[in-house]
């Protein structure tokens, strides 16, 4: 009796798909693919910085805004009469006690 072997070996149908041919005849879509890539990661590191710039710009904003606070209180404070009295007096400076005069125009 004569047994026939089977010598066909199963192909796999994803290693027809990457021959040399194919691979040859697809690269300017995987150079797409590569450029694509890079922009997607250049994008996401430029956005990083972006999002970085935002906040020091929001912290000195914040910085500036107590800054103003302060030197407005500053100014409130010595503008007051009784301060500015005080900073007056070395300079001979007094409060008039006598009612102003209108001067008339003819």
């Amino acid at each position: 009796m004569a047994t026939t072997v089977n010598t066909s070996t199963s192909k796999n149908p994803l290693k027809g798909l990457f021959n040399y041919q194919w691979i040859v005849s697809n690269i300017p879509f995987f150079l797409f693919l590569t450029a694509l890539t890079v922009l997607y990661i250049a994008n996401g590191h430029n956005g990083d910085k972006i999002v970085r710039k935002i906040n020091t710009t929001n912290n000195e904003l914040k910085e500036l805004q107590f800054e103003y606070k302060t030197l407005k209180s500053e100014v409130m404070f010595k503008s007051e009469e009784a301060e500015v009295l005080k900073a007056a007096t070395p300079l001979g400076l007094k409060i008039s006690r006598e009612t102003p005069q209108r001067l008339k125009v003819k």
